[in-house]
C-alpha cells in the first residue's frame, strides 16, 4: 500500500487497495501462466493501482498494448484483454483473437476484462465479429484511480467532448457510479451541493442509484468520513482552464505534460557528475514520478514558480550543512546516528538534483518573450482590459502561424471573460483562422461554438459581475503572502470562491443571486437513509463546533479539472485559521491545451 495515499483525512490508500484486490481476483480465475494486453489509455492510470511487479507475482508473464498490428506467437494457456467499452477496441480485440487463434498449435483461453463495466453494443460488436463464443467476459469494476492523498481521478479520455459535443450522456453514469463507490467505501455524504446542468444529472443518477441500493444490505463504511460534497461543472468555468498555470506543478504540465502522475523531459540536464555514460543519460529520456511520496515536491508542487528557485536554493544549503556535519569531531554514537540518517540526506540530495534540472527546463520557457507576452495578454482579459476588440497579439500569432491550439486557446479565454465576442469580432477571428489554418479549422471552430467556449455577445456581462462578487481577480496590495503562492495571472479559480462559499456558511447563502449568472440548476440537498449514516458529531449537525470537528469536503469537477485549481484548494486547507481538507475527484486531469485538443477536429 502506497503511504502517500494515506496522508490525508479521507485515506484514498483504501480506494487503492479495493481496486487491487478486485483486479487481482479477476486475474486468479485465469490459473497458471497468462499473457495481459492492454487498452494503450489504462495502462499508466492501472499502474496506479497494481505496478507491473505485482501483476508479474500473479503469473503475469508478459504485457502488449492493443493496438493494430499482430503480436509474436504466444506460448501460454490464457490471454487476457483489459479494455474500456468502445467499439474500436473490440474490432482490435477480434483482430487479435483471429490472429492468433490461427498461429497458435496450443489450446489458448481468452479473457475480456471490461473497464469499469461491460456494454451490450460491444458485445454485439464481438458477436458479428463471430469471436463471443471463444470469450470469457467479466467485468473490472474499476471506476477510480488514486494519484494522491486528495486526488482521485475517473481519467475519462474525452468526457467533455462526449456530452457536450456529441450528447453521450454515458460518461455522467460513470460519474454517478464513482459516487456510489466512493459512498460504499467511506460512507453517505449528508450535505450535497452543486452548479451546472452536467452537475444536475449527476446528482439525479445518483439518487436513482442510491435508491437501487435501498433494499440491499448496507456496504463499506457505516459513519460518513466525508462531510459535504460540491459538484461542478466545467461548463460553468472555462476561464480557469483557459489561463496559463503558473504554479510549479501546472507549469510542468502546461510545459511537458504529466500523465498518470508522471512527467517526461530530455536527458541533458540530468546528467551528473559521476554518471558513468553521459552521452546515454543525455539522449534518453528521464521520467520523473510526481507525487507527495517524495517531500521535495510536496513542498514545490503548489508554489508559484517565482519562487521555486529561492526555495530550491534554500533547500541546497539546508543539505550541504547536514551532509558537512560528517567532518566534525563525533562520538561513536552521534557518528551511528548520522550514519543512519545517510540514505535519507542522499535521497534528498538526487531529488534536489532532479527539480533543480526540472526547474531549469520551465525557466527557458517563462524567460522567453513569447511567454510574458501570453501571460500578459491573459491578465488584460482576466481584468476585463480591452477584451471586446479584436487582440493585436492574438492576430500577431495568426500572422506567425503559431500552433492553433495556442491561438483557440486565447480566444476562448477572450469569450469567457468578455460573456462572449461581438459578433463581428467572432466573424473576424473565425475568418483569420480558416485562411491561415485551412478549412478543417472551420469544423473545430463550430465544435467550440457547439460546447459554449465560443458564442456571440449578448445580453449581460456575467463574468464582469461575477468578478466583482466573488473577488476573482485581485490587485498585488489586496493579495496576501498565501494567495501570491498559487494565483495564475492573479486569478483565483471560481470553483475555489465556490468551496470556499460553502466551507463558509454551510450553503448558498449570500450568493444566491450571483449563482443565477452561472448555466444550468443548483443542488443543494441534503442525503438521508435509514439508518442514517452520520458521523458522531459530524459538521451536519449545526451546533457542533467546527473546531472539534475538522471537514472533509469532497469537490468533484465534472468534465476536467487543472492542477491550478486543485493548488488554490490546498492552499486554503493549509491556511491557519482553516479547518477543512478539500478532496479533489474529477473525470480527468486536464490543462487548457488537452482541453483544446479534445475538441479539435484532426485529419
Amino acid at each position: 500500500m502506497n503511504t502517500h495515499l494515506s496522508g490525508g483525512r479521507l485515506n484514498v490508500a483504501l480506494l487503492q487497495e479495493t481496486m487491487r484486490k478486485e483486479l487481482l481476483n479477476l486475474l486468479q480465475l485465469c490459473e497458471g501462466p497468462k499473457v495481459t494486453i492492454w487498452d494503450e489509455w489504462l495502462a499508466g492510470p492501472v499502474g496506479l493501482i497494481a505496478q507491473y511487479l505485482l501483476l508479474k507475482d500473479h503469473e503475469v508473464v508478459d504485457m502488449f498494448p492493443l493496438r493494430p498490428g499482430s503480436l509474436p506467437t504466444i506460448s501460454v494457456k490464457h490471454i487476457v484483454f483489459i479494455a474500456r467499452p468502445k467499439l474500436a477496441l473490440m474490432d482490435l480485440v477480434a483482430d487479435y483473437i483471429q490472429s492468433l487463434r490461427t498461429k497458435q498449435n496450443s489450446p489458448v483461453e481468452f479473457h475480456l476484462f471490461f473497464v469499469p463495466r461491460k456494454s451490450e453494443l460491444c458485445e454485439k460488436t464481438l458477436k458479428d465479429r463471430a469471436v463471443f463464443s471463444y470469450l470469457s467476459i467479466q467485468e473490472f469494476k474499476c471506476d477510480i484511480f488514486p494519484f494522491d492523498s486528495d486526488v482521485m481521478s475517473l481519467e475519462l479520455q474525452n468526457d467533455f467532448r462526449e456530452y457536450y459535443l456529441e450528447g453521450d450522456p454515458t460518461c455522467l453514469y460513470n460519474a454517478a457510479q464513482a459516487l456510489r463507490t466512493i459512498q460504499h467505501l467511506y460512507g453517505i455524504i449528508p450535505r450535497v451541493f452543486g452548479k451546472g446542468p452536467a452537475a444536475k444529472q449527476v446528482w439525479d443518477l445518483l439518487c436513482r442509484l442510491n435508491k437501487e441500493d435501498q433494499g440491499s444490505p448496507p456496504k463499506g463504511s457505516t459513519t460518513s468520513c466525508i462531510d459535504q460534497l460540491l459538484l461542478i461543472d466545467r461548463a460553468i468555468d472555462f476561464t480557469s482552464v483557459m489561463a496559463t498555470q503558473l504554479t510549479y506543478e501546472g507549469l510542468i504540465d502546461e510545459v511537458f505534460g504529466i500523465k498518470s502522475s508522471t512527467a517526461t523531459f530530455p536527458g541533458e540536464r540530468f546528467v551528473s557528475a559521476d554518471d558513468a555514460t553521459p552521452e546515454v543519460t543525455a539522449r534518453e529520456k528521464k521520467r520523473v514520478v510526481l507525487n507527495s511520496s517524495e517531500e521535495l515536491f510536496a513542498e514545490l508542487r503548489d508554489c508559484s514558480f517565482t519562487v521555486v528557485g529561492a526555495a530550491l536554493s534554500k533547500k541546497a544549503h539546508v543539505i550541504k550543512t547536514q551532509l558537512e556535519e560528517r567532518h566534525q569531531e563525533r562520538s561513536v554514537q552521534e557518528i551511528k546516528q548520522f550514519v543512519a540518517r545517510l540514505p535519507q540526506m542522499l535521497a534528498n540530495k538526487q531529488s534536489l538534483a532532479t527539480h533543480t534540472a526540472i526547474a531549469e527546463y520551465l525557466k527557458e520557457t517563462t524567460d522567453s518573450f513569447e511567454f510574458h507576452d501570453t501571460i500578459q495578454c491573459e491578465e488584460d482579459f482576466l481584468n476585463c482590459v480591452d477584451n471586446e476588440k479584436a487582440c493585436p497579439f492574438i492576430e500577431d500569432l495568426i500572422a506567425q502561424k503559431a500552433p492553433l491550439t495556442k491561438v483557440l486557446r486565447l480566444i476562448c479565454l477572450q469569450c469567457a471573460t468578455g460573456s462572449g465576442l461581438k459578433p463581428k469580432l467572432l466573424e473576424y477571428y473565425k475568418r483569420e483562422l480558416v485562411q491561415v489554418y485551412g478549412l478543417r479549422t472551420w469544423l473545430t471552430l463550430c465544435n467550440l461554438e457547439k460546447c459554449g467556449l465560443l458564442r456571440p455577445q449578448t445580453g449581460t456581462r456575467h463574468y464582469a459581475v461575477l468578478r466583482k462578487a466573488l473577488h476573482l481577480t485581485l490587485n498585488e496590495s489586496e493579495m496576501d503572502a498565501s494567495e501570491k503562492g498559487y494565483l495564475s495571472s492573479k486569478y483565483i479559480p471560481l470553483a475555489v470562491r465556490l468551496s470556499e462559499q460553502i466551507t463558509k456558511n454551510k450553503s448558498w447563502t449570500g450568493i444566491a443571486d450571483v449563482l443565477t449568472l452561472l448555466p444550468g440548476s443548483t443542488v443543494d440537498e441534503l442525503q438521508t437513509l435509514q439508518p442514517r449514516m452520520a458521523r458522531r458529531n459530524s459538521i451536519s449537525s449545526e451546533n457542533s463546533s467546527s473546531l472539534e470537528n475538522p471537514r472533509v469536503i469532497l469537490v468533484f469537477f465534472i468534465g476536467g479539472c487543472t492542477y491550478n485549481e486543485i493548488s488554490a484548494l490546498r492552499n486554503i486547507s493549509q491556511q491557519e485559521e482553516s479547518n477543512v481538507e478539500y478532496v479533489v475527484l474529477t473525470t480527468k486531469l486536464i490543462n487548457g491545451n488537452t482541453f483544446i485538443e479534445s475538441l479539435t477536429e484532426n485529419e
